[in-house]
């Protein structure tokens, strides 16, 4: 692990389009306050340069990594859906297969995440640059655009809709780091994705703050034990009063004691 980068001024997060990662984002600046997030959207083609240059300390991106070079958790796998006008007749299912799509013109966008063999249906005359591009096609009617659900969700519009497909392939999402960069800071983040609670004994230490409430923690209360053959106060105090019944000078009082004598 690299050390020396805990005192870094901030960590450096990359994430291709479809990832959110606003909830891992907040319990990052409830844990350390004093070390800024800086936020990176990269398209899924220039993640693994970026954290190759030392442009980003960690990654969400979509698998496969070179796994020679870069250490990766995978998160989650995506449904495949396909993005058609709400008037298509493919929203007459509830799901449909690449072969229900076979006399479509399929658009296959160049920044395309999916690992086909042979993208389904018949191919437009031209490939569109971007997802955002093919997703204005379908609106236009030229076409029919097969994304990762979280796609169809970013370049929603509202006179389209998706159907899940459901023997295409499918993107995985992972967190992934340069193997021989794990640093402090990117461990942290690594015990945020994995759900690692902040007293969790992987990973590193209590922050400083935890660990400095903890040194003023007061010790719990109790007296010390009396030594051997020594007693308390109060058992001193029953013991004089036992030597007082055997005729000491406090039993002779007592003895004194009574109704007053009268004068004769």
């Amino acid at each position: 692990m690299v050390k020396g980068s805990a005192a870094s001024s901030s960590f450096r997060l990359a994430y291709v389009p479809g990832v959110t990662p606003g909830k891992w984002v907040r319990i990052w600046n409830e844990r350390l306050p004093d070390v800024p997030l800086e936020l990176i959207t990269v398209q899924a083609a220039e993640a693994s340069d970026v954290l190759r240059a030392g442009d980003a300390d960690a990654a969400f991106v979509r698998l496969p990594v070179d796994r020679t070079v870069f250490s990766a958790i995978p998160l989650y796998t995506e449904t495949t859906v396909v993005v058609v006008p709400k008037d298509h007749l493919v929203t007459a299912a509830d799901e449909v297969s690449c072969a229900d799509l076979a006399e479509e013109v399929v658009l296959h966008p160049l920044d395309d995440v999916l690992d086909w063999d042979r993208p389904p249906g018949e191919p437009a005359f031209e490939r569109p640059a971007t997802t955002a591009d093919a997703v204005e096609l379908v609106a236009a009617g030229i076409g029919l655009l097969v994304v990762p659900q979280s796609l169809a969700r970013l370049h929603h519009r509202r006179d389209l809709t998706y159907r899940p497909v459901v023997d295409a392939p499918q993107s995985s999402v992972a967190l992934s780091w340069p193997e021989d960069a794990t640093t402090d800071l990117v461990e942290d983040f690594i015990g945020i994705v994995r759900g690692r609670t902040v007293n969790s004994t992987r990973g590193r230490a209590k922050p400083p703050a935890t660990a400095e409430a903890e040194r003023k923690r007061p010790e719990k209360s109790g007296g010390r034990k009396p030594a051997a053959g020594r007693s308390t106060g109060k058992g001193a105090r029953g013991v004089s009063g036992a030597r007082g019944g055997s005729g000491g000078s406090g039993g002779a009082k007592g003895a004194r004691r009574g109704k007053p004598r009268r004068k004769s």
